[in-house]
Protein backbone atom coordinates (compact mmCIF):
# COMPACT_ATOMS: atom_id res chain seq x y z
CA UNK A 1 0.00 0.00 0.00
CA UNK A 2 3.06 2.91 0.63
CA UNK A 3 3.97 2.51 -2.66
CA UNK A 4 0.25 3.14 -3.87
CA UNK A 5 0.02 7.06 -5.03
CA UNK A 6 -2.90 9.18 -5.46
CA UNK A 7 -3.67 12.30 -6.83
CA UNK A 8 -6.01 14.70 -5.53
CA UNK A 9 -7.27 18.24 -6.50
CA UNK A 10 -8.46 21.17 -4.16
CA UNK A 11 -7.15 20.11 -1.10
CA UNK A 12 -6.43 23.42 0.29
CA UNK A 13 -9.99 23.41 2.80
CA UNK A 14 -13.14 21.53 3.25
CA UNK A 15 -13.77 18.07 1.78
CA UNK A 16 -10.01 17.84 0.23
CA UNK A 17 -8.07 18.01 2.73
CA UNK A 18 -9.61 15.63 4.90
CA UNK A 19 -9.72 13.17 1.01
CA UNK A 20 -5.70 14.14 1.69
CA UNK A 21 -5.45 13.12 5.43
CA UNK A 22 -7.59 10.07 5.43
CA UNK A 23 -5.41 8.61 1.67
CA UNK A 24 -2.49 9.23 4.20
CA UNK A 25 -3.51 7.57 7.01
CA UNK A 26 -4.69 4.59 4.77
CA UNK A 27 -0.84 4.60 3.44
CA UNK A 28 -0.86 5.86 0.35
CA UNK A 29 1.46 8.15 -1.27
CA UNK A 30 -0.66 11.35 -1.21
CA UNK A 31 0.02 14.34 -3.79
CA UNK A 32 -2.45 16.90 -2.88
CA UNK A 33 -3.06 19.73 -5.23
CA UNK A 34 -4.31 23.21 -5.38
CA UNK A 35 -4.55 25.96 -7.60
CA UNK A 36 -2.60 28.19 -5.07
CA UNK A 37 -0.10 26.74 -3.13
CA UNK A 38 0.06 29.75 -0.89
CA UNK A 39 -3.30 28.38 0.72
CA UNK A 40 -1.51 24.75 1.90
CA UNK A 41 -0.76 26.13 5.42
CA UNK A 42 -4.10 24.33 7.09
CA UNK A 43 -3.14 21.19 5.21
CA UNK A 44 0.43 21.18 6.27
CA UNK A 45 -0.72 21.80 9.89
CA UNK A 46 -2.74 18.98 9.50
CA UNK A 47 -0.78 16.47 7.83
CA UNK A 48 1.93 17.57 10.85
CA UNK A 49 0.33 16.86 13.79
CA UNK A 50 -1.28 13.69 12.83
CA UNK A 51 2.21 12.29 11.84
CA UNK A 52 1.82 12.87 7.87
CA UNK A 53 4.17 15.00 6.44
CA UNK A 54 6.20 12.69 4.93
CA UNK A 55 3.13 10.84 2.74
CA UNK A 56 1.73 14.25 1.51
CA UNK A 57 3.15 15.64 -1.33
CA UNK A 58 1.93 19.17 -1.70
CA UNK A 59 2.09 20.66 -5.51
CA UNK A 60 0.47 23.25 -8.01
CA UNK A 61 -2.33 22.03 -10.31
CA UNK A 62 -4.88 24.78 -11.70
CA UNK A 63 -8.01 22.32 -13.45
CA UNK A 64 -9.10 24.69 -15.65
CA UNK A 65 -5.70 24.83 -17.02
CA UNK A 66 -4.90 21.78 -19.55
CA UNK A 67 -1.19 22.97 -19.54
CA UNK A 68 -0.48 23.03 -15.45
CA UNK A 69 -3.01 19.80 -15.44
CA UNK A 70 -0.57 17.72 -17.51
CA UNK A 71 2.71 19.24 -16.40
CA UNK A 72 1.77 18.16 -12.78
CA UNK A 73 0.57 14.69 -13.76
CA UNK A 74 3.22 14.20 -15.97
CA UNK A 75 5.57 15.02 -12.83
CA UNK A 76 3.95 13.11 -10.06
CA UNK A 77 4.61 9.57 -12.89
CA UNK A 78 7.91 10.96 -13.18
CA UNK A 79 8.53 11.20 -9.41
CA UNK A 80 7.03 8.28 -8.14
CA UNK A 81 6.72 6.31 -11.25
CA UNK A 82 2.87 5.41 -11.19
CA UNK A 83 -0.17 6.77 -10.19
CA UNK A 84 -2.81 4.26 -9.34
CA UNK A 85 -5.81 6.68 -8.25
CA UNK A 86 -7.47 10.22 -9.42
CA UNK A 87 -9.94 12.00 -6.89
CA UNK A 88 -11.18 15.14 -8.68
CA UNK A 89 -12.62 17.15 -5.60
CA UNK A 90 -11.89 20.81 -7.13
CA UNK A 91 -14.90 22.30 -7.31
CA UNK A 92 -16.56 26.10 -6.79
CA UNK A 93 -20.42 26.73 -5.89
CA UNK A 94 -22.74 29.52 -7.27
CA UNK A 95 -25.71 31.22 -6.45
CA UNK A 96 -27.94 32.64 -9.58
CA UNK A 97 -30.09 32.35 -11.70
CA UNK A 98 -30.75 32.39 -15.40
CA UNK A 99 -32.09 36.27 -15.97
CA UNK A 100 -29.08 37.71 -13.61
CA UNK A 101 -26.16 35.29 -14.50
CA UNK A 102 -24.54 36.36 -17.68
CA UNK A 103 -23.17 33.28 -20.09
CA UNK A 104 -19.56 34.44 -19.00
CA UNK A 105 -20.83 33.61 -15.16
CA UNK A 106 -21.91 29.79 -16.69
CA UNK A 107 -19.27 29.14 -18.56
CA UNK A 108 -17.06 30.00 -15.33
CA UNK A 109 -19.09 27.36 -13.71
CA UNK A 110 -18.77 24.48 -16.03
CA UNK A 111 -14.93 25.46 -16.45
CA UNK A 112 -14.21 24.64 -13.11
CA UNK A 113 -16.40 21.77 -12.10
CA UNK A 114 -16.90 20.36 -15.00
CA UNK A 115 -14.08 21.22 -17.50
CA UNK A 116 -11.55 20.68 -15.04
CA UNK A 117 -12.91 16.99 -14.23
CA UNK A 118 -12.47 16.46 -17.72
CA UNK A 119 -9.05 17.72 -17.93
CA UNK A 120 -7.63 16.11 -15.08
CA UNK A 121 -9.35 12.35 -15.92
CA UNK A 122 -8.31 12.35 -19.80
CA UNK A 123 -4.28 13.60 -18.81
CA UNK A 124 -4.79 10.60 -15.84
CA UNK A 125 -6.02 8.04 -17.44
CA UNK A 126 -3.23 6.53 -19.62
CA UNK A 127 -1.41 6.18 -16.12
CA UNK A 128 -4.77 4.79 -14.43
CA UNK A 129 -4.55 2.30 -16.93
CA UNK A 130 -1.37 0.88 -16.39
CA UNK A 131 -2.37 0.62 -12.67
CA UNK A 132 -5.94 -0.73 -12.99
CA UNK A 133 -6.92 2.21 -10.93
CA UNK A 134 -9.13 4.23 -9.69
CA UNK A 135 -11.05 7.57 -10.87
CA UNK A 136 -13.19 8.76 -8.69
CA UNK A 137 -15.03 12.29 -9.02
CA UNK A 138 -16.37 14.19 -6.13
CA UNK A 139 -20.04 15.08 -7.70
CA UNK A 140 -22.85 16.46 -5.06
CA UNK A 141 -26.44 15.72 -4.71
CA UNK A 142 -27.01 18.75 -6.78
CA UNK A 143 -25.92 16.37 -9.92
CA UNK A 144 -29.01 14.01 -9.50
CA UNK A 145 -31.32 17.03 -8.09
CA UNK A 146 -31.97 20.80 -9.93
CA UNK A 147 -32.26 23.41 -7.30
CA UNK A 148 -33.79 26.70 -7.91
CA UNK A 149 -30.89 29.44 -7.69
CA UNK A 150 -28.18 26.35 -8.65
CA UNK A 151 -28.59 25.91 -12.37
CA UNK A 152 -25.41 26.28 -13.31
CA UNK A 153 -23.70 24.74 -10.38
CA UNK A 154 -26.46 22.14 -10.88
CA UNK A 155 -25.79 21.79 -15.03
CA UNK A 156 -22.44 21.24 -14.22
CA UNK A 157 -22.58 18.76 -11.57
CA UNK A 158 -25.30 16.83 -13.97
CA UNK A 159 -23.08 17.09 -17.29
CA UNK A 160 -20.14 15.56 -14.34
CA UNK A 161 -22.61 12.60 -13.67
CA UNK A 162 -23.33 12.47 -16.91
CA UNK A 163 -20.02 12.11 -18.54
CA UNK A 164 -18.73 9.87 -15.54
CA UNK A 165 -21.38 7.10 -15.66
CA UNK A 166 -21.34 6.94 -19.56
CA UNK A 167 -17.21 6.23 -19.37
CA UNK A 168 -17.85 3.80 -16.58
CA UNK A 169 -18.29 0.52 -18.26
CA UNK A 170 -15.78 1.52 -20.80
CA UNK A 171 -13.31 2.23 -18.76
CA UNK A 172 -13.80 -1.06 -16.89
CA UNK A 173 -12.81 -2.72 -19.83
CA UNK A 174 -9.52 -1.86 -19.28
CA UNK A 175 -9.80 -2.19 -15.49
CA UNK A 176 -10.20 0.91 -14.64
CA UNK A 177 -12.89 1.48 -11.90
CA UNK A 178 -14.95 4.86 -11.89
CA UNK A 179 -16.80 6.39 -9.31
CA UNK A 180 -19.27 9.09 -8.25
CA UNK A 181 -19.58 10.68 -5.13
CA UNK A 182 -22.37 12.83 -3.71
CA UNK A 183 -22.13 14.74 -0.90
CA UNK A 184 -25.01 16.83 0.74
CA UNK A 185 -25.08 19.52 2.87
CA UNK A 186 -21.31 19.34 4.40
CA UNK A 187 -19.61 22.24 6.65
CA UNK A 188 -16.80 23.32 5.05
CA UNK A 189 -15.93 26.70 3.65
CA UNK A 190 -17.48 26.17 0.09
CA UNK A 191 -20.45 28.09 0.58
CA UNK A 192 -18.67 30.96 2.13
CA UNK A 193 -16.25 30.81 -1.00
CA UNK A 194 -18.91 31.59 -2.99
CA UNK A 195 -19.29 35.18 -1.33
CA UNK A 196 -22.74 35.70 -1.07
CA UNK A 197 -24.37 39.22 -0.29
CA UNK A 198 -27.45 38.32 0.94
CA UNK A 199 -28.73 41.63 1.00
CA UNK A 200 -26.97 42.49 -2.27
CA UNK A 201 -27.71 39.17 -4.29
CA UNK A 202 -31.39 39.79 -2.97
CA UNK A 203 -31.65 43.66 -4.53
CA UNK A 204 -30.46 42.15 -8.15
CA UNK A 205 -32.78 38.89 -7.66
CA UNK A 206 -35.29 41.30 -8.48
CA UNK A 207 -38.83 39.86 -9.33
CA UNK A 208 -37.27 36.63 -8.13
CA UNK A 209 -36.10 38.35 -4.26
CA UNK A 210 -38.79 36.78 -2.49
CA UNK A 211 -37.88 33.37 -3.68
CA UNK A 212 -34.14 34.01 -3.17
CA UNK A 213 -34.68 34.90 0.75
CA UNK A 214 -36.69 31.76 1.28
CA UNK A 215 -34.07 29.79 -0.68
CA UNK A 216 -30.98 31.46 1.76
CA UNK A 217 -33.06 30.93 4.40
CA UNK A 218 -33.77 27.19 4.45
CA UNK A 219 -30.30 26.51 2.96
CA UNK A 220 -28.82 28.16 6.10
CA UNK A 221 -30.86 25.58 8.24
CA UNK A 222 -29.24 23.01 6.07
CA UNK A 223 -25.74 24.02 6.68
CA UNK A 224 -26.58 23.71 10.04
CA UNK A 225 -27.12 20.31 10.81
CA UNK A 226 -24.25 19.89 8.08
CA UNK A 227 -21.85 16.26 7.79
CA UNK A 228 -18.37 17.20 8.20
CA UNK A 229 -15.72 16.96 5.58
CA UNK A 230 -14.21 14.36 7.40
CA UNK A 231 -17.17 12.21 7.37
CA UNK A 232 -17.64 12.71 3.89
CA UNK A 233 -13.97 12.58 2.88
CA UNK A 234 -14.09 8.89 4.58
CA UNK A 235 -16.87 7.92 1.85
CA UNK A 236 -14.08 8.98 -0.74
CA UNK A 237 -11.34 7.16 0.89
CA UNK A 238 -13.18 3.62 0.92
CA UNK A 239 -13.85 4.09 -2.76
CA UNK A 240 -10.46 4.00 -3.14
CA UNK A 241 -10.13 0.58 -1.39
CA UNK A 242 -13.14 -1.11 -2.09
CA UNK A 243 -12.34 -4.46 -4.07
CA UNK A 244 -16.16 -4.03 -5.82
CA UNK A 245 -16.45 -0.09 -5.72
CA UNK A 246 -20.12 1.55 -6.65
CA UNK A 247 -20.45 3.42 -9.98
CA UNK A 248 -22.58 5.70 -7.29
CA UNK A 249 -22.93 6.68 -3.67
CA UNK A 250 -23.91 9.14 -1.40
CA UNK A 251 -22.01 10.57 1.78
CA UNK A 252 -24.77 10.42 4.24
CA UNK A 253 -27.99 9.43 4.75
CA UNK A 254 -29.95 13.09 4.21
CA UNK A 255 -28.08 12.60 0.71
CA UNK A 256 -29.51 9.23 0.02
CA UNK A 257 -33.12 9.72 0.76
CA UNK A 258 -32.73 12.97 -1.38
CA UNK A 259 -30.97 11.53 -3.82
CA UNK A 260 -33.83 8.62 -3.46
CA UNK A 261 -36.54 11.31 -4.40
CA UNK A 262 -35.00 12.52 -7.98
CA UNK A 263 -34.54 8.63 -8.60
CA UNK A 264 -38.18 7.16 -7.99
CA UNK A 265 -39.48 10.24 -9.14
CA UNK A 266 -40.39 9.21 -13.65
CA UNK A 267 -42.48 12.91 -13.99
CA UNK A 268 -40.62 15.42 -11.91
CA UNK A 269 -43.62 16.46 -9.72
CA UNK A 270 -41.71 15.47 -6.44
CA UNK A 271 -39.04 17.15 -6.85
CA UNK A 272 -41.10 19.65 -8.02
CA UNK A 273 -43.04 19.63 -5.03
CA UNK A 274 -40.00 19.55 -2.55
CA UNK A 275 -37.97 22.12 -4.16
CA UNK A 276 -40.55 24.52 -4.94
CA UNK A 277 -40.94 24.35 -1.27
CA UNK A 278 -37.79 26.07 -0.45
CA UNK A 279 -39.18 29.11 -2.02
CA UNK A 280 -42.70 29.78 -0.23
Amino acid sequence: MSEQTVLITGTSTGIGLEIALGCARAGWRTVATMRNVGRADRLRAAAGAAGLADLIDIRRLDVTDPGSVTACVEEVVGTYGRLDAVVNNAGAGHVGTLEQDSVDDVRAVMEVNFFGVLHVSRAALPHLRARRGRLVTVSSVGGIVGQPFNEAYCAAKFAVEGYMESLAPLAATTGVRVTLVEPGAVASEFVANIGIDADATSVAAGVYAPALRAYLARTGQAFAAAQSPSEAAAVVVAALTDPTPPVRVQTSDGARQFVGVKLADLDGSAVARMTGGWLA
